[in-house]
């Protein structure tokens, strides 16, 4: 299997090279990545289980779809690409951008674009990175975290806080 290859960049989010997945992760450096929040045209959002072969947050629940952003590929792109393989959705080609988190701890050091979606689409999971996935209205999501919080990536939490949807 070749290695991902991701854009290392700088405290502000400045291209600075290029490395493989392992070394980046190993070595804490900068890096890019998207989230995407799909909602249902009745409003629920679909929100995954991350596959229990992940090596960052296996098993924990997490935004609709994400992932790194490749070396050279755009924010957008990424997001685009990262939905239509985890879930098979497109969302009608449309994402709307919500804001970009800073790189950190709560990230995993990536710089983080947020987006959201609308579909009626049914979601195809792609198995060997998600494990499942549920609609959820905001009321059902907000009880569930604050009944344990530990069953979500640290990144989601964040996104949730910055949308208010905790």
């Amino acid at each position: 299997m070749v290695e991902e290859i991701f854009d290392v960049v700088d405290a502000q989010d400045n291209v600075q090279g290029a490395f493989g997945r392992q070394e980046v992760h190993a070595k804490g450096l900068f890096h890019r990545a998207v989230h995407i929040l799909v909602r249902g045209e009745d409003g629920r959002i679909l929100v995954q289980r991350r596959g229990f072969n992940k090596d960052c947050s296996p098993g924990l629940w997490d935004t609709s779809a994400g992932g790194h952003v490749a070396s050279g590929e755009e924010y957008q792109s990424a997001a685009s690409r990262e939905l239509l393989e985890e879930l098979g959705i497109n969302c009608g080609g449309q994402l709307e951008f919500l804001f970009k988190l800073p790189a950190g701890v709560a990230t995993g050091q990536e710089f983080v674009c947020v987006y959201q979606g609308v579909t009626a689409e049914v979601p195809y999971l792609q198995e060997s990175e998600v494990a499942a996935a549920r609609w959820v209205s905001r009321e059902e999501l907000n009880a569930w975290i604050k009944r344990d919080r530990s069953q979500f990536t640290p990144v989601f939490l964040k996104i949730c806080e910055e949308v208010g949807l905790i």
